[in-house]
């Protein structure tokens, strides 16, 4: 598939955003997946001409970062989180109950193109823990039963929502999303909900409050608290002065501290 000139003016307006082109990267590569379903040789090419950057520059960004594929994805991506505390909690149970389902390993797709599964390191949501996420949605407390019915909807093109209310698109709409296009969707579901919110409920039951800001500590806060320029400046104030003591350091940049003769 060729980038087309409508796919390039939109790589062209997110690198505008940034005041260092090369800071548009990210947001261009999930782009380029939003296009093509993977971040493709052509893509790497397209970024790199327009940020004039190497294109080992790009791939190795594109290789870093897990939410970059090299591999055309499903129509949905399901992620099930298998780190500790979803682990213990019934995610490796899931993942291996979805493998067996869907006939597929950890970062495959099924056959019929709907449905690419992989297993996540991290959620970010321990307290629904075990979680699952669809297209980066989230899919709380879930079972080895839920997660089979949830892609069998997936695949059967049925209509569903996240446990906190956003409606399901596609893996690729929602890479367009992170690239900072909007779906009109942002609405959809409350930003936290249940367990994450019980600490703020204790505190107002309590009448806890976070301690106030001390100005009188140093400079750096008190700067901080005039306006965002004196934080800045003090910034990069401190940044010299720490460079200036690296320079005059006599010790051995090497490691070892020892001077040669």
């Amino acid at each position: 598939m060729s980038l087309d000139a409508a796919t390039r003016d939109e790589l062209l307006q997110i690198a505008g955003r940034y005041p260092q082109p090369r800071s548009a990267l990210l947001p261009m590569l999930h782009l380029i997946q939003s296009v093509e379903g993977a971040v493709t040789i052509e893509g790497i090419q397209t970024c790199a001409e327009l940020l004039g950057l190497s294109e080992a520059d790009v791939s190795g960004v594109a290789t870093f970062y897990t939410m970059y594929k090299r591999r055309p994805m499903g129509e949905h991506h399901v992620g099930v989180c298998t780190n500790t505390l979803c682990a213990v909690m019934g995610g490796d149970a899931i993942f291996e109950r979805l493998k067996d389902h869907l006939d597929v390993g950890n970062d495959e797709t099924t056959d019929d193109g709907k449905v690419t599964l992989e297993h996540i390191e991290c959620n970010a949501a321990c307290d629904f823990a075990p979680v699952m996420t669809v297209n980066w949605e989230f899919f709380d407390n879930q079972t080895p039963e839920t997660a089979v019915e949830l892609v069998d909807r997936l695949r059967a093109g049925e209509t569903v929502r996240s446990t906190r209310g956003a409606t399901i698109t596609s893996w690729r709409q929602a890479e367009r999303v992170l690239a900072g296009f909007e779906d009109g969707l942002v609405d959809e579901g409350p930003a936290a909900a249940g367990p994450s919110l019980v600490g703020l409920e204790i505190a107002r039951e309590n009448d806890w409050t976070a301690p106030p800001i001390d100005t009188d500590k140093g400079t750096a806060t008190a700067a901080a608290t005039e306006s965002p320029q004196a934080a800045a400046e003090e910034a990069d104030t401190s940044r010299a002065e720490s460079d200036t003591k690296v320079e005059e350091s006599p010790a051995d940049r090497r490691g070892g501290g020892a001077q040669d003769d």
